[in-house]
């Protein structure tokens, strides 16, 4: 197969197009298109292979096989290299297949003279319906022309293969699904929360009514003027005062706007209408690509860029087609809101009145759109991967964000069951509010402090509402995350500022940069690492590059010009890290000093998360002035767990027998030295796990926001002194997870858990 055979795939095209266009049988024309692409790839062999029922490719038509392998010969998803091809829906490209490891020989089909293999997956909707292969006698790789070739004309095949016509006569397997009866999916609780509404397709169903352009210059005229279209708009969407809630949306509609006009993704849109498509197929195709990408990237800041990719393709069609569709800020209804995957900017383009709920193929608690979804109180269910196949517009949805379930179409039973669940939450939210100006104090008289964990400015809305008694953890790097550059100091000085303002006299203990791990930033340059999360990341990068820490400490010092400050250091495993960190905050205040500013009083604490420090408590006391445990982290740490490999984020209870001891011996240490110590994290904001942590010795707990009513709730329900000697005893018992016997004393003893 040479370049010039490449040089001519819009003659191709046009071939193709006339027989699509044609009568007779479906399959006699797909025959009859593997031999034109083998003509004109110059290649000796062209298959296609098509999706049947189970997951089966099943061979459907050749041109250089043996013909009596038609129909015969098949290969599950997986299987062999076309089965490779579809489970990971991208291009192979193999000089000598049949020395790859997936080979699968079939020797009906006579091709143990072919070496040289390229195949290309065959897409509708972002999803797998075949696969279509060219093969040479000759050993060679195929240039990426080449491959950029077959994977256009396997779209165009994949016009005749999703054809109506095609599917009747040859059972295709069919994705659509049944879109009238009742049908209950299961997803991950992204964002918490209950809520029912008609739902809303978040993306257009992209119709390519026309593969082949009639006129290629025409075309790139109409793609021209629908990207500069859409590029106004989202420009008029940033200078949309009443869509900017806050700073942080403003540097999510900056980043959207940067990849709006990112010329690698419009290079890609020309390339292929030159190729011979029409505008549409051309957003479709990269759109497709863009999709099959998302699903081989691990680095969650790759995921969310590729994810505002496709939802600009998406705009971009709408501008094709002089559709501006859904009025995303003037919904009609109540509305939930159905999307492969979302990016922040575009949740909080939606009317928020109105706005319900989100359900989401992909998604993961901890992406932009999930964190800033949590702070606007707005349900949200991810990784629900049947929701776009089985939804249709219109449909009326129940999504349930306490079990990770959505309910479609729902009959009468589901409905009622539903809104009795939905009236128990609302009672139970009113007891919480009537509770929001009383004290945390136990029936013995004891005080328990309860802050709320932030990252985000409109996580400070909830601020009063939830009665927290302070800030216990602000993170620092959700700032960083959602920009497309580092933030300046002047503008970090702001946000701390106004984070100061906005608390009062309620403390504030902000957390230095914590990234790395999940957590990528565009613009600091990293290196691939086979385990992130015990790699280069939070005070180590700090460390390691100073400037960054430095500026960040200096922004903290002059936004607490005359007023206490309070920070602390995260991921500590030994205590000269903390020391070396602890002096670069001291040169800032100093410098500040200088100057005739500076805090009024500075409190320097650390993160407890790595079990490494836990065995330096009594040195690493006599420097901090107080330490927060990290129980996320830790737990991780202690059981050399991935919390985010689903295989064993659940094989450990956080209430075992050994995991308690140790909490209860830093708590023990503390207590000792005279510092105050306080734990953040999941197991925080659980009540019972609360009142675990409060029978070790603990008196500060830091949660979420939604979490601080249930929790004090069960505080002012219990009698702690009884707690202290009940889990004295589960600390040196054997027990692998004690969570029943703490839920039997909790219902024995009348504490609402």
């Amino acid at each position: 197969m040479s370049n010039a055979a490449v040089s001519g795939p819009r003659i191709l095209f046009r071939q193709l197009r006339r027989v699509m266009a044609g009568q007779g049988d479906a399959e006699l024309r797909l025959q009859t298109i593997v031999g034109l692409i083998a003509s004109n790839m110059i290649a000796e062999v062209c298959s296609c292979y098509l999706m049947r029922a189970g997951d089966v490719l099943e061979l459907f038509a050749t041109q250089g096989l043996n013909k009596e392998a038609v129909h015969r010969t098949r290969l599950r998803v997986g299987e062999g290299l076309v089965g490779d091809i579809a489970a990971h829906a991208r291009p192979l490209n193999l000089s000598d297949a049949q020395s790859h490891p997936q080979f699968a020989y079939r020797p009906e089909t006579g091709e143990e003279a072919y070496h040289s293999l390229l195949g290309a997956p065959i897409l509708r909707g972002g999803r797998v319906i075949g696969v279509l292969v060219v093969q040479n006698r000759t050993m060679r790789h195929y240039t990426e022309e080449e491959v950029e070739a077959i994977q256009t004309v396997a779209m165009v095949v994949a016009e005749l293969v999703s054809s109506e016509e095609m599917i009747s006569s040859t059972e295709l397997l069919d994705t659509a699904g049944n879109a009238t009866l009742p049908h209950r999916l299961a997803g991950r609780v992204l964002a918490e929360g209950l809520a029912a509404g008609y739902a809303i397709l978040h993306e257009p169903r992209i119709e390519v009514r026309q593969t082949i352009a009639d006129n290629m210059a025409d075309e790139l005229v109409r793609l021209e003027v629908a990207v500069s279209g859409l590029q106004s708009s989202v420009d008029d969407m940033l200078n949309t005062t009443d869509a900017l809630a806050s700073e942080e949306s403003k540097d999510i509609f900056e980043a959207y706007k940067m990849f709006a006009h990112d010329k690698s993704w419009l290079k890609r849109l020309e390339t292929a209408v030159r190729a011979g498509l029409t505008a549409e197929a051309a957003i479709k195709r990269v759109q497709d690509d863009t999709r099959n990408r998302m699903k081989e990237i691990v680095d969650p800041y790759i995921r969310e860029r590729l994810s505002d990719l496709d939802d600009l393709a998406n705009r971009l069609y709408l501008h094709l087609e002089g559709n501006q569709g859904i009025d995303r800020h003037h919904l009609p209804q109540e509305t939930v809101v159905v999307a492969r995957n979302m990016s922040a900017a575009e949740l909080l383009d939606y009317d928020q009145s109105n706005l319900q709920a989100v359900v989401l193929v992909e998604g993961t608690r901890s992406s932009h759109v999930a964190i800033v979804a949590r702070a606007l109180g707005v349900p949200v269910i991810g990784q629900c991967e049947e929701i776009y196949d089985s939804v249709e517009q219109g449909d009326y949805v129940l999504v349930d964000g306490e079990h990770g379930q959505v309910f479609l179409r729902p009959g009468d039973d589901v409905t009622q069951a539903f809104d009795r669940s939905v009236r128990h939450r609302e009672e139970r939210q009113a007891k919480f509010a009537a509770l929001r100006d009383k004290e945390a104090v136990s029936k013995d008289g004891q005080l328990v402090d309860l802050h709320m964990n932030a990252g985000l400015l409109i996580d400070l809305d909830h601020f009063d509402s939830a009665g927290a008694d302070g800030i216990g953890l602000f993170r620092t790097e959700l700032q960083f995350m959602v920009r497309s550059k580092m933030p300046k100091v002047d503008e970090q000085t702001e946000l701390y500022s106004t984070v100061l303002d906005k608390a009062g006299d309620r403390p504030v203990i902000f957390r230095t940069l914590d990234v790395g791990g999940d957590k990528v930033l565009p613009y600091l340059q990293m290196k691939e690492e086979e385990n992130p999360a015990l790699g280069w990341r939070a005070i180590r990068i700090g460390l390691d590059r100073p400037a960054l820490l430095k500026a960040q400490l200096r922004a903290m010092v002059r936004a607490a010009a005359g007023r206490n400050l309070s920070l602390m250091f995260p991921m500590i495993a030994e205590v000269s890290e903390f020391l070396e960190a602890k002096s670069l905050l001291t040169r800032e205040i100093e410098r500040e000093k200088e100057k005739g500013r500076g805090p009024k009083q500075v409190k320097v604490g650390t993160m407890i998360e790595v079990p490494s420090i836990i065995w330096q408590m009594p040195h690493l006391l006599r420097e901090v002035d107080f330490v927060s445990v990290g129980s996320n982290d830790l737990l991780q740490f202690f059981y050399a767990v991935d919390r985010g490999n689903a295989m064993v984020t659940d094989r450990y209870d956080v209430l075992s027998s050994s995991f308690l001891s140790m909490l209860q011996y830093i708590a023990r240490e503390c207590d000792k030295a005279g510092v105050p110590v306080s734990i953040c994290g999941d197991v925080a904001g659980k009540p019972l796990e609360a009142m675990t942590l409060i029978g070790l010795g603990y008196r500060s707990l830091s949660m979420s926001v939604e979490a601080i009513g249930p929790v004090k709730q069960m505080v002012r329900s219990a009698d702690i002194a009884k707690i202290n000697e009940f889990t004295k005893r589960l600390c040196n018992s054997k027990v692998i997870s004690a969570r029943e016997q703490l839920r039997a004393f909790a219902k024995d003893h009348s504490i609402i858990v």
